[in-house]
C-alpha cells in the first residue's frame, strides 16, 4: 500500500487503526506500517489532515489565457478574412468590438488552428534612409500617376497623399497625364488646405510632368518646394507607390468595371474606406483619418485601445475564476477524484479490531 490515490475515508479509517492499535493493544505504529505497506510519511500527512484532501493550489488566470468564445471569435473572423495578417486582424476586431486580444494572442490561435499566414521578410539592410520622415501633417505632400487598365483603356490615376498621415488629400482619374492634369489635382489639394496650414513640400519622381518648366513655374507661383527622388529608386517615394499597390489589388483588379463613370465611383469608395477605415500598419493600426486630426486624437485612440485590452484581459481572469470555482465541500473541476481504496479489510467501526 503506497497512501496514494485513497479517498478521505479510507485515509482516515487508517489512521484511526492504528491509533488504536497503539493505545488498546500496545501495537507500535511502525509495526502497524509495516503491516500495511504504508510509508511514514504518508501516514503522518493523514494524521495531520484528519484525513482531509490537500487544498489544491489556485492557479491564477493569467490576462493571456483566452476564453473559449475568444478564440472560436478570432478564428471565424479570420475564415471572414483570409487575405488580412495577424496584426491588422487584431486591431480590425478591436475596433469592432469583437474581440480584444493582442496581436501575439491572435498569432497563437491562428498558428493553433493552421490558419497563420506567412509575410515576406523585410530585406536585410537599407542603403538608403531616404527623405527625413515629417513631424505633422500637411508638413509633405506625395504625389504620381499610375495607370490603369480598365476594359482595355489606360487611364491615369493622379493624386496627392500626406506623407505623415498617409491620407490621400485628393484624387482623380483622368483621361491623361499631362502636366496640366497634375496641376489641376494639385490646385484641388491646396484647396482643402485649413487656412492658416504652412504649404507642404510636394515630394515627386523625375516623370516628365514634374521636372517640366510649366511645373515649376506654377510650384513657384503657390510658394511649394519641390524635391524629386534619386533616378531609379522609387522606394524614396514609397509611401504614394505602396498605396497604389492597394489601390490595384485590393480594388481595380478584384472589381468589374464597365466604364470610366463606374470605375471613378468605385476608386472614390475604395479611397474613402483607404482614408477612414483601413488599419494602417504604419500608423500603429490606426486610419488615416485618426492622424490626420492630429496627436492628441492619436493618443486618445491609443489609450482607449489600451483601456479595452486591459479590460478584456479582466473579464478572462474573471471568467477562469469562475469556472475554476466550485461549491462548498465539492472537488475542484478537473480533479482527479481518488478512487482507490487499500484491500486491508478494515471494518467500518475504528473500534474493531482488524484482520490481517
Amino acid at each position: 500500500m503506497s497512501g496514494g490515490h485513497v479517498s478521505p475515508p479510507v485515509s482516515k479509517e487508517v489512521v484511526g487503526t492504528v491509533t488504536y492499535l497503539k493505545h488498546r493493544a500496545d501495537f507500535p505504529v511502525s509495526d502497524s506500517l509495516r503491516v500495511l505497506g504504508l510509508p511514514r510519511a504518508t501516514y503522518f500527512r493523514w494524521a495531520n489532515t484528519k484525513g482531509k484532501l490537500p487544498r489544491p493550489a489556485a492557479m491564477v488566470p493569467k490576462g493571456h489565457c483566452l476564453t473559449p468564445e475568444e478564440r472560436q471569435a478570432i478564428e471565424d473572423y479570420k475564415r471572414q478574412h483570409p487575405e488580412i495578417g495577424y496584426r491588422r486582424l487584431a486591431y480590425m476586431m478591436l475596433n469592432e468590438g469583437r474581440v480584444a486580444v493582442p496581436p501575439s494572442s491572435v498569432y497563437r490561435v491562428l498558428k493553433q488552428v493552421g490558419l497563420s499566414s506567412r509575410w515576406t521578410q523585410a530585406p536585410g539592410k537599407d542603403h538608403q534612409t531616404g527623405f527625413k520622415q515629417p513631424q505633422r501633417i500637411h508638413e509633405h505632400w506625395h504625389s504620381d500617376i499610375s495607370y490603369l487598365n480598365i476594359l482595355g483603356t489606360h487611364y491615369f490615376f493622379i493624386s496627392v497623399l500626406d506623407g505623415f498621415s498617409r491620407y490621400i488629400i485628393h484624387h482623380e482619374v483622368r483621361l491623361g497625364m499631362t502636366t496640366t492634369d497634375v496641376e489641376i489635382v494639385l490646385e484641388r489639394a491646396l484647396a482643402k488646405l485649413p487656412p492658416g496650414t504652412p504649404r507642404p513640400r510636394l515630394i515627386t519622381d523625375n516623370g516628365s510632368q514634374y521636372v517640366s518648366t510649366q511645373l515649376k513655374a506654377y510650384l513657384r507661383e503657390r510658394d511649394i518646394s519641390h524635391s524629386r527622388t534619386r533616378p531609379h529608386h522609387p522606394q524614396s517615394n514609397g509611401k504614394i507607390e505602396r498605396f497604389h499597390k492597394s489601390l490595384k489589388g485590393e480594388c481595380v483588379r478584384v472589381t468589374a468595371m464597365t466604364d470610366l463613370e463606374e470605375a471613378r465611383h468605385l476608386i472614390s469608395q475604395y479611397v474613402e474606406e483607404y482614408n477612414t477605415q483601413r488599419l494602417h500598419s504604419a500608423l500603429n493600426y490606426l486610419t488615416p483619418a485618426d492622424y490626420l486630426q492630429g496627436p492628441d486624437h492619436v493618443q486618445q485612440r491609443l489609450d482607449e485601445r489600451k483601456s479595452a485590452l486591459a479590460a478584456a484581459a479582466g473579464k478572462r481572469r474573471a471568467y477562469w475564476r469562475d469556472v475554476q470555482g466550485t461549491a462548498p465541500g465539492q472537488p475542484a473541476p478537473g480533479h482527479l477524484q481518488n478512487q482507490v481504496s487499500p484491500s486491508i479489510g478494515i471494518t467500518n467501526t475504528v473500534y474493531q479490531k482488524v484482520s490481517f
